[in-house]
């Protein structure tokens, strides 16, 4: 396998054919991260019907699951929470959910502030309304 391929034990799995992260040079580029718990299908923060449909979510909740999801990935990769350099959000409901999660990301990235960039998507491949994609040193 090639070496700069990295991958977390305590991160839920990727969907996708995808490692959680590579490393290139000093730099570690994370995938895509959401609020999923690893070996389960709940989603903190997410009601689901029997169809796998969302009946509602809580993105406070998924806001801290994705950014406890994002810290196991660093330490586990090699890097940590306070390399991060860059961080891009996937939001699928901007205008109810962006004062939450800023609320939320001020809480644990005062400290750090890497740069950011927030977007506005129509769905994700899960139920779930908020996803990061980070760059950290190691």
């Amino acid at each position: 396998m090639d070496d700069s391929i990295r991958n977390s034990d305590r991160a839920p799995l990727p969907v996708g054919l995808y490692p959680h992260a590579r490393k290139v040079g000093n730099l570690l580029f994370l995938s895509g991260v959401g609020p999923r718990k690893k070996d389960s299908k709940d989603i903190p923060g997410v009601e689901l019907n029997q169809q796998g449909e969302i009946v509602s979510y809580d993105i406070e909740k998924q806001c801290r699951s994705v950014f406890e999801n994002v810290r196991m990935i660093l330490e586990d990769c090699g890097s940590s929470w306070e390399a991060l350099v860059d961080v891009q959000v996937f939001l699928t409901n901007m205008k109810d959910d962006f004062k939450i999660f800023n609320k939320v990301y001020a809480e644990y990235f005062k400290d750090i502030q890497p740069c950011r960039t927030t977007i506005e998507i129509n769905a994700l491949p899960t139920p779930i309304a908020i996803e990061l994609k980070c760059v950290a040193e190691l």
